[in-house]
C-alpha cells in the first residue's frame, strides 16, 4: 500500500540532511515513510553523484589549521568544493570545523584514518559523501598533521591556506615569531624546510633544467654541471623555508630570524594546505 508523506515530513527530513525539498520527497516516497531508509538512499545519492562529479576541480572551499592547547601538535584539514558561493556557506564552513575538531582531539596517522573516523552518526568520509548530494558539488577532504615541542598555527584570510610550523622549543615567547615563519610560508610556498629536505626528483629536476639553461646560453659542455649546481644554490635559497629571505626583513633569512629571537631557536617542519 502506499504512504501519505507529509509537508511536515518532508521539512523535517530536509532540516535532518540539508538535502533539497523534491529529494526529500522522492525518497521518503521510496523509503515508504521510513526516516532511516530515505536518509540512506540520499546518502547513496551522493554517492552517485560523487562519481558523476569526479572529473570536477575543487578549486574553492574552507581550509582550517588549528593546535592543540598544549601546542604540541597541530592538524589542517581542507574541506574543497567547487564555488565560492558554498565555501563561504556557515554551514560549510562548521563542517569544516567540526571535521577539524575531531581531527585534532584525534590526532589519526593520516588521511585514511580521518575519513574513517565516527562523525555523528556515520564517519567523516560518509559525511563528506553526504554532502555532495546535499550541495551538488564534487567534496573532497585533504589533512595534514604536524608534531613539534611548540606548533604555531596560520590561517590565510578568507581561509584560503591553512599553515602549520613547529618549532624546536616551547616558550610563549616563541608564538609570534612561530605565526610568522607560517606566514611566511603562506606567501612564499617553500617546497621544503632546508636543502636537505628536497625531494630527489625534485634536485634532480633542477639539475637539469639549470643544464639546459646554460646549454642554451652557450656555455661549453664541460661547465654545465658546475653552472647547474651554482643555479641549484639558488633554487634551495628561495625555495627552501629555512634560507628564504624573511619577508619582515629581508636582511635575515628564516634560520637567522629565529636565532635572533633566541641563539637555539630553529624550525623543525612545517605542512601546508590552499586551496587550488
Amino acid at each position: 500500500m502506499s504512504v501519505t508523506i507529509s509537508a511536515a515530513d518532508v521539512k523535517k527530513l530536509r532540516d535532518m540532511t540539508g538535502a533539497g525539498m523534491s529529494d526529500c520527497k522522492n525518497a521518503l516516497t521510496e523509503a515508504e515513510g521510513n526516516f532511516d531508509t530515505a536518509i540512506d538512499l540520499l546518502r547513496k545519492k551522493g554517492q552517485k553523484l560523487s562519481l558523476k562529479r569526479a572529473d570536477r576541480e575543487t578549486t574553492e572551499g574552507c581550509v582550517l589549521a588549528l593546535v592543540s592547547a598544549d601546542k604540541t601538535h597541530g592538524v589542517i584539514v581542507k574541506l574543497g568544493c567547487e564555488t565560492d558561493f558554498v565555501a563561504k556557506n556557515e554551514d560549510f564552513i562548521a563542517l569544516t570545523r567540526g571535521f577539524a575538531e575531531l581531527a585534532l582531539a584525534k590526532f589519526p596517522e593520516n588521511l585514511e584514518a580521518l575519513l574513517a573516523l565516527p562523525y555523528e552518526d556515520i564517519t567523516i568520509g560518509e559525511k563528506a559523501i553526504e554532502q555532495v548530494g546535499v550541495i551538488g558539488e564534487k567534496i573532497d577532504v585533504v589533512y595534514e598533521r604536524l608534531e613539534a615541542a611548540m606548533v604555531c598555527p596560520y590561517i590565510h584570510m578568507g581561509n584560503k591556506a591553512g599553515v602549520l610550523v613547529g618549532l624546536n622549543k616551547s616558550d610563549d615567547s616563541f608564538y609570534d615569531a612561530g605565526r610568522d615563519v607560517a606566514m611566511q610560508v603562506a606567501a612564499m610556498h617553500p617546497v621544503a624546510l632546508d636543502k636537505d629536505d628536497v625531494d630527489a626528483s625534485v634536485v634532480e629536476k633542477e639539475i637539469e633544467i639549470g643544464k639546459e639553461l646554460a646549454r642554451n646560453e652557450g656555455k661549453p659542455e664541460e661547465m654545465l654541471e658546475k653552472i647547474a649546481l651554482g643555479r641549484l644554490n639558488k633554487f634551495y635559497k628561495e625555495s627552501t623555508l629555512v634560507n628564504q629571505d624573511f619577508v619582515k626583513d629581508n636582511k635575515l633569512t628564516i634560520a637567522a630570524y629565529l636565532k635572533s629571537i633566541d641563539k637555539d631557536l630553529a624550525a623543525t617542519g612545517f605542512k601546508h594546505v590552499k586551496l587550488g
